[in-house]
C-alpha cells in the first residue's frame, strides 16, 4: 500500500463521510469537506501512529491537505 493510500485510509476512518476518490490532493480538507479541528486532531494522531512519527501540534497545519500530508510523512518517516 502506498503512503497516499494509507493516508486516505486514515482520512476516511477519521471522517467516514469523506469519499477517498473525491479528495483533491492540493486543496485543504477544511475547504473540501466538513473537516473541523477535532477531525484534524484525530487525523494527526492517526498519522502519527500509522507512520511512527511524532507530529507536534505546531505541525498539524502540515497535514491539512493530501499533498501536504504526503510531503510531511515523506520528510519525517523513518
Amino acid at each position: 500500500m502506498t503512503p497516499r493510500e494509507r493516508i486516505l485510509g486514515l482520512l476516511t476512518s477519521v471522517a467516514p463521510d469523506i469519499e477517498a476518490s473525491e479528495v483533491i490532493p492540493g486543496i485543504d480538507f477544511r475547504e473540501q469537506f466538513d473537516f473541523d479541528s477535532m477531525d484534524l486532531l484525530s487525523f494527526a494522531i492517526a498519522v502519527s501512529r500509522e507512520f511512527g512519527i511524532e507530529v507536534p501540534e505546531t505541525d498539524y497545519g502540515e497535514l491539512a491537505s493530501l499533498e501536504r500530508c504526503e510531503a510531511y510523512v515523506a520528510a519525517h518517516a523513518k
